[in-house]
């Protein structure tokens, strides 16, 4: 596991409402995808992802001073790339999207051992 810090007690408390606020965004941004037609995403939601996202990246590299080197940072990077050619590249929008969140589900659901094995 990379290297390891102490967080405060209330960060723990803000990062769990934080996580829930980002998938309450993230729900609707990923609905906004696959009913395009008859979903247009409001901007409130693309904001909430965008903020508690970034707060988490921040708690999370409180704590783990290594998080682009371990598995779950390489792996938001690389939902980062794949959302990224969604919205801008208009590819395979829908299968780039849902693979994105299931990237995300998997990679931050495994064992911490896994989870935050350095990878390089």
């Amino acid at each position: 596991m990379g290297r390891k810090a102490d967080r405060p007690y209330w960060v723990l408390m803000l990062s769990i409402f934080t996580r829930a606020a980002h998938q309450v965004g993230a729900g609707v941004f990923l609905a906004s995808f696959l009913f395009n037609e008859s979903l247009a995403l409001p901007p409130f939601f693309l904001a909430l992802v965008l903020v508690t996202g970034g707060m988490l990246l921040v708690t999370e590299g409180m704590r783990h001073r290594q998080f682009f080197r371990e598995l779950i940072g390489v792996s938001t990077i690389v939902k980062l790339i794949l959302l990224g050619i969604a919205v801008h590249g208009r590819i395979w929008v829908s299968f780039l999207v849902v693979a994105a969140f299931i990237l995300a589900s998997v990679c931050s659901h495994l064992p911490k051992k896994i989870r935050h094995r350095l990878i390089f």
